[in-house]
């Protein structure tokens, strides 16, 4: 039997911001697990401050280092605030059963649908995703909402927490099914943060011979109307970091898909 036609491009993706609206779930449990500790709500945009520096991608870490900026009462025992945030969260047992879960979880909407992906691997494209989401809800909203088999995906835990680029590496390296390097098809990665954007340029800077596409797309809650200029700022941030191309949404990668994609160096 032929072996499969090797993919065009590789495509990865984060998840939050990108897959899924997390400003009523993860970010909305940065703020109340900041507040149980302290009385104190971070906004969105000191949120966005803080993401902005590229270095707190992992909520937990984000929110301690919040309220440790805060100043206040000394900072609870991470074990004890990753408890705290987790039954924001999941509102139930992250290894348990998803439809006992109360959380926040279940008010996520979703930016893309299956057919978004049964569109990318007929255009060519191989998919799959690096994210720094736990894996139940990673798998959550991967296989039981957008209903796709055995997606692939690094998750929390995976991999050293972005913007490492090994994570990444490994997954391109797999969906291209052939060794990183010059003759390997070119590896796009869309998030919404700064520290998506740095783990493309770590990775360049580690695998200088493969060709690397960061692509980038502000998160939902900074699209809706009356936000535009902190939206521009935002955009202004992820170009700043390295991004190659700004996306207004993450469906617009069909487009770009649609043409010659990636275009010549």
């Amino acid at each position: 039997m032929a072996a499969p036609p090797a993919p065009r491009a590789v495509l990865l993706f984060d998840i939050d911001g990108v897959i899924r609206d997390v400003g009523g779930s993860y970010r909305r449990a940065i703020v109340e697990t900041v507040r149980h500790f302290s009385g104190w709500a971070p906004d969105a945009a000191a949120i966005d401050a803080l993401k902005a520096e590229g270095c707190w991608n992992n909520d937990w870490q984000a929110s301690q280092e919040l309220l440790r900026r805060h100043g206040g009462a000394p900072l609870p025992a991470y074990e004890a605030l990753v408890e705290v945030f987790s039954g924001f969260y999941f509102g139930g047992d992250p290894a348990g059963d998803p439809s006992l879960w109360r959380g926040f979880i279940g008010q996520e909407p979703l930016l893309v649908d299956g057919p978004f992906f049964a569109a990318l691997s007929g255009a060519g494209i191989a998919w799959g995703f690096v994210s720094g989401a736990e894996p139940p809800s990673a798998r959550y909203v991967l296989e039981q909402r957008l209903g796709l088999a055995a997606p692939p995906l690094i998750a929390m835990g995976q991999a050293p927490d972005k913007p490492d680029p090994t994570g990444l590496l490994g997954l391109a390296a797999s969906l291209a099914g052939v060794p990183l390097g010059p003759t390997a098809p070119p590896v796009a990665y869309l998030g919404d943060t700064v520290a998506d954007v740095e783990t493309v340029r770590r990775a360049r800077r580690r695998r200088p011979d493969q060709r690397f596409e960061a692509l980038a797309v502000a998160p939902p809650h900074l699209q809706r109307p009356g936000l535009e200029a902190e939206r521009r700022r935002y955009e202004e941030q992820l170009r700043e970091a390295g991004a190659d191309q700004i996306l207004a949404s993450t469906g617009q990668v069909l487009e770009l898909v649609s043409a010659p994609w990636p275009p010549g160096p």
